[in-house]
């Protein structure tokens, strides 16, 4: 299976673009002819580009799905291209909407990859760009999800304010959470439990529950929020009944997982949740 990597300069994007080529293998009508093995391509390919991928890694469509196999059974070229900017716009009442990734990085120093929806009108006069260091302020929302594609469920963060950190900022805050322990990624919820949680054991026997949380907010509109707790926090809320409300304190997490299809068939998914570190019921 030919595979090719190249880069070149972007005068539109202003840096670097990688790129990797994913070509089918020779047809076998081919294979009796020297000089089309050896000096040129036996015939020209319906070329798909793949954009971006998870997390901005353009990498991750070939680690996660079988690029080579559909370009081989399809008898297309592939590109996964590396533009170095998820930003994906969308016009809402005349006013235009962003969606891109926030990379956070745990105290693990494991990365949390969570999408972000962001007003133009925030921007001012700087436009962001990829590897800016910034503080977002902003609300968990959700919205359904009715193309029938990915999860029907989309979580987002909803920008209310968005700060530049300057590398003197920087350098200051990574000493002080390297002191306090402080988690850069935090989130408080007040909702109802709005379905029976989920109690169950890891295979390490760490113990879990999954809670859905509805979050009101204005215009009569819902948030529906996937929580996991963890070890006391787990025992605990699996014995709340629907409806009761409570507050949670965590962060938002991205986790990958493995969807069966069928006996063969296995896609990698990415499921996003607050993990919960508190909780306490409103009386």
């Amino acid at each position: 299976m030919p595979q090719m990597h190249c880069n070149f300069f972007s005068y539109s994007l202003g840096h670097g673009v990688d790129l990797t080529i994913t070509l089918p293998g020779v047809s076998p009508c081919d294979m009796d002819d020297p000089a089309l093995l050896t000096h040129q391509m036996p015939e020209k390919f319906p070329v798909l580009y793949l954009l971006h991928g998870h997390g901005n890694d353009y990498l991750s469509w070939e680690r996660f799905t079988c690029v080579s196999r559909y370009a081989e059974e399809y008898r297309i070229a592939v590109v996964s291209v590396s533009v170095g900017n998820t930003l994906y716009m969308d016009t809402i009442y005349g006013e235009k909407y962003y969606s891109t990734q926030l990379a956070v990085s745990r105290l693990s120093e494991k990365m949390d990859y969570i999408p972000i929806t962001i007003s133009e009108r925030l921007f001012g006069e700087y436009y962001p760009t990829p590897n800016d260091h910034v503080k977002i302020i902003g609300q968990y929302r959700s919205y359904n999800n009715y193309s029938g594609v990915g999860n029907r469920l989309i979580l987002t963060v909803f920008v209310k304010e968005i700060l530049y950190i300057s590398e003197a900022d920087e350098e200051d805050f990574e000493k002080s959470k390297s002191m306090s322990n402080v988690n850069p990624n935090q989130i408080y919820l007040n909702g109802f439990i709005c379905k029976e949680p989920t109690y169950r054991t890891t295979p390490f026997n760490r113990e879990i529950s999954d809670v859905l949380l509805a979050v009101n907010r204005s215009y009569k509109k819902s948030d529906y929020i996937p929580c996991i707790a963890w070890g006391r926090n787990a025992k605990y809320v699996q014995s709340l009944s629907v409806g009761t409300n409570i507050k949670v304190w965590g962060r938002i997490q991205s986790r990958e997982y493995q969807k069966h299809i069928s006996e063969t068939e296995v896609v990698n998914k990415t499921a996003y949740e607050v993990s919960i570190s508190k909780l306490e019921i409103v009386e």
